[in-house]
């Protein structure tokens, strides 16, 4: 067992290495009061280290939650660079829209927009980054979950996902997880052996 993890209480959705491996546990140097209960603990570098057992449960539930909408019903945002191919692998897997890169305001909010749009749920990839689109969730009503790093809060979050959200490596696995388990969910695949894309296929390019 690593120095960087816990135990499991149950079998988690991969093996506790490919979290550590893809880097998923490596938080920030700078803390939220809000993502206390999600640090598993302090490195003498100082960084806080998220507690992956939580990852992997939260990533259960925001796969569950996902597979109730429809897909057209379900937007995935991510300003961040390296979150921009990843979230739009997922989006298109699962069926689901995108928007990478800038939030164009009023989106959410005003129907005269050309690019106005009503979906029931939005995922984002962090929400220091794609503040515009939680903001005009919020406004709509519309639930949020998002991938959330050592120093994000998460006042407006319905459902956090304790994950580095800035890593090449650890976006990608944190997204193709989600669709593997999404997919799952809907019962469009019944296996973990069924799903055949890889989590290369979800890094963005360098």
């Amino acid at each position: 067992m690593s120095a960087d993890s816990g135990t499991f209480e149950v079998k988690p959705l991969v093996e506790e290495d490919q979290y550590l491996l893809s880097g998923v546990h490596i938080g920030t140097r700078q803390k939220s009061l809000d993502m206390e209960p999600f640090f598993y603990k302090v490195r003498n570098d100082g960084l806080y280290i998220l507690d992956i057992r939580k990852t992997d449960e939260r990533i259960r539930v925001a796969a569950n939650m996902l597979s109730r909408y429809a897909p057209e019903s379900i937007l995935v945002v991510s300003a961040r660079q390296y979150g921009q191919f990843p979230a739009t692998t997922f989006a298109k897997t699962i069926g689901a829209n995108v928007i990478a890169g800038r939030f164009m305001p009023g989106t959410l909010t005003n129907p005269d927009a050309p690019n106005f749009m009503e979906p029931e749920i939005l995922l984002v990839t962090d929400p220091m980054g794609d503040t515009q689109s939680m903001r005009e969730a919020i406004l709509c009503g519309i639930p949020i979950i998002a991938l959330c790093d050592a120093n994000n809060e998460t006042k407006f979050v319905d459902l956090i996902i304790p994950t580095n959200n800035k890593g090449r490596s650890s976006l990608a696995f944190i997204y193709w997880l989600l669709t593997r388990e999404v997919l799952k969910a809907r019962g469009t695949i019944k296996s973990d052996e069924e799903y055949t894309k890889k989590v290369e296929e979800f890094e963005a390019p360098l």
